[in-house]
């Protein structure tokens, strides 16, 4: 097949090198002409994707797969055509289609008859039907189900192991039409690898949900459902640390009983998806109370854990307090919505001089981010660990000399670790006493 992936961002360009290690010849679309540049030259845009270097020395050279900024390069004459252009939220939870539009719409310039064309981007439901297919239907003159099949089919991996993800889950898709559904199961059979999962009731592989907006509502449940399960867990340990409970032991024993999986807390919750996709199922569900709360709650996390800092060392201001981390999430060069911004806000209200450190960025880069960087050997008079980098749980008092507290919000270091200093756990209450 001839498939064409529109945007090659951390999951675009890996699905874009799936495609082309079956034996497709792929061509990726982006908007970004230094990206498309650096794929052309056989080199990997971004770091830390497992095994996307290996792919791209190997596809590219043999002409399997090319970059372009050019949709009328790409599109005419694909059999398939794949967006995963992002999709962004505002504070208020309203999502901005402005980058999807424009990329259907020159999508739809160019579709050719008998195209597949398939949505992974998490949608709000309905949206596949109610503004996609009324919107390449019009500007290409073409009938979805007749000329064309639309489908959505959420991707369900997470950067860094997007490959190893690829072959792990069912790969879930919603059409207009069985015919659709039919045309992208093929599709996907032929382009991607499954795992035999015996932990499934059904056969690891393509699963048709029925209808796109099915499909929809799969991918944001099963997000929402870890941000509400976070939420749960961190109103746990705001409680457990006042009444001189280790949250964490009681997790584990909840989580003995099979019926139990209750999630861990922590200073915040970060990237694309969990803190995001909730507010896209508010966005056409706003009754959803529970989700709504439990999005609050994991959202005022990084302000508590600056009061429980401040209840520890008291008084911050003047006070050299370094964030421990800019990252999200621990392994990964990437800040979308990372707990550092809001811990960083909440200590600069408190008058502490707020530093930041990251082993994944340069000086230039945390600079760029707003942030003043930090060096682990500099003096320090507090930390915040925000970030669960592996790097952060080999921490030593010589690290950060003059140290007098350190709050884990990711519970990587214990108090043993840290003699003569203030050792604070999110979740987590000091012996004896309440952790506020």
């Amino acid at each position: 097949m001839k498939i064409c992936v529109v945007a090659l961002g951390k999951i675009g360009l890996p699905l874009a090198v799936q495609f082309a290690s079956k034996g497709h010849d792929v061509v990726g679309v982006d908007v970004n002409a230094e990206t498309v540049a650096t794929i052309n030259e056989g080199r990997e845009p971004f770091p830390g994707e497992a095994h996307l270097q290996d792919k791209l020395s190997e596809l590219v050279p043999s002409g399997r797969l090319r970059a372009t900024t050019d949709y009328a390069d790409a599109v005419p004459g694909a059999d398939a055509v794949v967006l995963v252009v992002p999709l962004f939220v505002d504070g208020e939870g309203v999502p901005d289609f402005g980058w999807m539009d424009a990329a259907t719409r020159e999508l739809a310039k160019h579709l050719n008859k008998g195209t597949l064309v398939s949505y992974e981007t998490t949608l709000p439901v309905g949206t596949t039907r109610t503004r996609w297919k009324p919107m390449l239907e019009e500007i290409s003159g073409l009938t979805e189900g007749e000329d064309f099949d639309l489908v959505f089919s959420p991707e369900r991996v997470l950067t860094g192991r997007v490959f190893a993800d690829l072959r792990k889950y069912p790969k879930l898709i919603g059409a207009l039409s069985p015919a659709g559904a039919a045309h992208a199961q093929k599709f996907y059979e032929a382009v991607l690898d499954f795992d035999e999962r015996p932990d499934l009731a059904r056969p690891n592989g393509v699963w048709d949900l029925g209808s796109a907006e099915a499909s929809e509502l799969a991918k944001l449940a099963e997000t929402t459902y870890r941000d509400v399960n976070i939420g749960l867990a961190n109103q746990f340990a705001t409680f457990a640390a006042t009444q001189g409970i280790d949250i964490y032991q009681v997790i584990e024993a909840s989580n003995s009983q099979p019926y139990s999986h209750i999630h861990r807390p922590g200073i915040a919750v970060g990237g694309h998806c969990i803190p995001v996709y909730p507010r896209l199922y508010l966005h056409t569900d706003p009754d959803a109370t529970v989700v709504r709360a439990a999005r609050a709650a994991n959202a005022a996390m990084p302000r508590y854990t600056v009061g429980l800092l401040a209840g520890a060392h008291g008084d911050l201001a003047g006070q050299r307090v370094v964030v421990l981390g800019a990252a999200y999430r621990g392994g990964v060069k990437e800040t979308a919505f990372s707990g550092v911004f809001d811990t960083v806000s909440a200590l600069a209200e408190n008058g502490a001089t707020v530093l930041v450190h990251d082993p994944m960025y340069s000086d230039d880069e945390l600079t760029a981010l707003g942030f003043t960087p930090y060096h682990l050997g500099e003096p320090a008079d507090a930390a915040v660990i925000q970030a669960d980098h592996t790097e952060y749980s080999r921490l030593e008092p010589a690290d950060l000399p003059g140290l007098k507290t350190l709050v884990d919000g990711r519970r990587l270091t214990t108090p043993d670790g840290w003699p003569g200093v203030t050792h604070r756990t999110v979740g987590v209450s000091p012996t004896g006493a309440a952790a506020l």
